[in-house]
């Protein structure tokens, strides 16, 4: 009979990153985050904070640092992955048993770093520039690492961009009219498997496509130049009407980029399509009728003329026909352009997992640089969940959101 106290009569369960490590059942010494342990298991795997840790600049210059910087790292990677977005629960996560073995080292059998301690690391010393610029190139670099087991043959990436509401004096928190509170407008790229490929924090005030450059030319570079391998990766861009702009266009065919691009609708746009726009004869149908169109059309900011894709829906109950267009330079089917670009809407959904699981619009410092660098860390954690869910995770949860999982 398994005894009252919930003790297990089999041997304890040790796991590869560290065989001192035992998981036993144990009511006198127990942890409610004792899940982390999976993640610290694949991170080992695959060697990630490890290889940030040989990345960063440690700007430590006395002898008695307690931690290591990778500790320190993990601290603050594997505390947001479990929903403590703030360095001061770190008063109590020092003292909890899994977070003392996932930063290791000394805190293993003691105690892992203070408030203070965590303060001082990513207010100070993370948010150098080098250390920063480091931060925002290592969602790619594990990326990379990821691929580097199993190759993906394309690449889809989508860049949206979203907001962090901040509540004080926030260094460039500003209003923003389409979001309707003051706030941080930052910048996101997606591939297919919602793994986030890099992002940046911006003020408030900036267009949603402002500093597209330094965004997605980093991320393109990776996969052209990192292996020859590489080489053979078709990439694939998706973007809102926010990023209908002629230079991004001109850049991403240069790279030989497959992409589709929402339009603004003007008037030429809807003439060339007027023969759709006319209400079908006959009674409306109960169900939604859709039509495509594929024309050319070169607006007075272009160089050359494009391919724009056209849907038109007449929905039961609605007077006026809703109406999308799609510049692209892929040569599927016009529905078939539609319904790539449609799935655009995924990176919204990942965002929105990033809010509620990583909460990585917990923004709360002073300076935009700390600011910055929670951001990153938010993303390492936000990938660190995505790779447990798209890597290790049985096929009937695999598509569970990071909220379940955590």
């Amino acid at each position: 009979m398994t005894d009252p106290a919930g003790e297990s009569n089999d041997g304890p369960l040790r796991l590869d990153f560290d065989r001192r490590l035992m998981l036993q059942f144990r009511g006198s010494a127990v942890t409610s985050d004792a899940g982390l342990l999976a993640y610290r298991e694949l991170d080992d795997a695959l060697g990630l904070t490890a290889m940030a840790g040989e990345s960063l600049s440690d700007a430590r210059t006395g002898k008695n640092g307690r931690h290591r910087l990778v500790g320190l790292l993990r601290q603050s990677v594997f505390g947001r992955l479990a929903g403590y977005e703030d360095v001061n629960d770190a008063d109590r996560l020092c003292r909890d048993p899994a977070m003392r073995w996932i930063v290791g080292g000394r805190g293993a059998e003691g105690s892992a770093a203070s408030a203070s301690e965590m303060g001082r690391f990513e207010i100070e010393w993370l948010a150098g520039p080098e250390n920063l610029t480091t931060l925002a190139d290592l969602s790619g670099r594990w990326i990379d690492r990821v691929h580097s087991r199993n190759p993906p043959k394309g690449i889809v990436l989508d860049m949206d961009s979203s907001e962090s509401p901040t509540y004080g004096e926030q260094e460039s928190s500003a209003y923003n009219g389409h979001f309707r509170c003051t706030c941080y407008h930052p910048l996101f790229v997606f591939n297919q498997f919602g793994d986030l490929e890099r992002c940046a924090l911006r003020p408030g005030n900036v267009h949603s496509a402002d500093g597209w450059e330094g965004m997605l030319k980093p991320v393109v570079a990776r996969y052209r130049t990192s292996k020859d391998r590489r080489k053979k990766v078709r990439l694939y861009f998706r973007g809102d009407a926010a990023f209908a702009m002629p230079e991004l266009y001109e850049f991403l065919e240069g790279e030989q980029i497959k992409y589709a691009i929402r339009l603004p609708a003007n008037r030429v746009l809807q003439e060339k399509i007027g023969y759709l726009l006319n209400r079908p004869v006959g009674r409306p149908p109960n169900e939604v009728r859709r039509f495509h169109a594929s024309f050319s059309y070169q607006a007075q900011s272009w160089k050359k003329p494009r391919r724009v894709v056209a849907k038109v829906e007449w929905h039961p109950g609605e007077l006026y026909p809703r109406v999308g267009f799609i510049v692209t330079n892929m040569r599927r089917p016009a529905e078939n352009v539609v319904a790539f670009y449609n799935q655009r809407g995924t990176a919204e959904q990942w965002i929105k997992e990033g809010k509620a699981a990583i909460k990585w619009t917990r923004l709360s410092c002073r300076s935009f640089a700390a600011n910055a660098v929670r951001l990153q860390l938010h993303a390492l954690a936000y990938n660190l969940g995505n790779f447990m869910r798209t890597l290790a995770m049985p096929e009937a949860v695999e598509q569970w959101s990071l909220t379940s999982l955590k």
